[in-house]
């Protein structure tokens, strides 16, 4: 998560050079390269059935490919800092899909911590507003797509957690992605038709491909396996990293402004996040 949220703040970037479906694309077609000899399944590994493929078509479909659209533009129309205070609200969309689809309780110390996250959302909102150095507000079309990623980023976590019930992560990982280039392919190529690739710089480029491993081959592959091993309400806790990680790439990358109220925020995400995985006594 702190890999993702550092590369959502760096896309600001990215947009600056790359139109965002082509971005999508490319993104990608890169890691389905990276990625061919993980498709394959492996030696006693049962075939794939039509409930599992339902799930790699959704998985794919709401966490990579509505995911980057809604953060990629969301983040163009805003700035990193701002996608930080948005997306610390995934902890508690978490917990919500979590109990919905998959009967998960909410314990007392996991629902603090999404409480955490929320009054991080608060004191970074009043952070965006005060002092003329502040973030820049953004258009409300900017937030609302940014709020859109929260709930797809919430349920890739959800179904990711039934995926990892009985396939590799390094599989999920691969054909998830392959799921996201075939719905970017459409929308990509159209916007490559009449885009110049001679006049993007070797350094956009190297940040692309960066971007590209990261986001689908290496957070993925971390995640899936993560997972196999977490409930998806405490999973999602994890999230919180994505806005600070954001709201620090914003700062020290981009120069978007910082005060006592974006530390303050981010104290409580880690507040929240050691509350969530504590080792509970063990039951008599």
């Amino acid at each position: 998560m702190a890999l993702v949220g550092c590369y959502v703040g760096l896309s600001k970037l990215l947009v600056a050079v790359f139109p965002v479906l082509l971005l999508a694309w490319l993104r990608f077609g890169i890691a389905a390269v990276a990625m061919a000899h993980w498709v394959r399944r492996q030696p006693g590994e049962a075939p794939l059935s039509r409930h599992d493929r339902i799930l790699l078509f959704w998985e794919s479909c709401l966490g990579n490919f509505l995911f980057s659209l809604c953060m990629l533009y969301g983040v163009a129309l805003s700035s990193a800092l701002a996608a930080g205070v948005v997306m610390a609200a995934i902890p508690a969309a978490v917990a919500l899909l979590s109990r919905v689809g998959l009967g998960e309780q909410i314990r007392p110390r996991v629902a603090l911590a999404i409480a955490c996250a929320a009054l991080g959302i608060a004191l970074l909102a009043l952070a965006r507003h005060s002092g003329p150095s502040s973030v820049a507000a953004g258009s409300p079309l900017g937030y609302a797509l940014l709020l859109g990623a929260v709930f797809c980023e919430a349920s890739y976590v959800v179904i990711g957690k039934r995926l990892t019930a009985h396939l590799a992560p390094r599989r999920i990982s691969a054909l998830i992605n392959l799921w996201g280039l075939a719905l970017a392919t459409p929308l990509g190529i159209w916007q490559a038709w009449t885009f110049d690739f001679a006049a993007v710089p070797l350094a956009s480029w190297a940040l692309l491909v960066g971007y590209a491993v990261a986001a689908s081959m290496v957070t993925v592959w971390l995640w899936m396996q993560g997972l196999r091993h977490v409930p998806s309400s405490r999973a999602g806790v994890f999230t919180v990293l994505l806005p600070v990680s954001a709201g620090l790439a914003g700062v020290l990358a981009l120069g978007e402004a910082f005060g006592p109220a974006h530390a303050a925020a981010f104290a409580l995400a880690l507040l929240g996040l050691l509350l969530a995985t504590w080792p509970e006594r063990p039951q008599p």
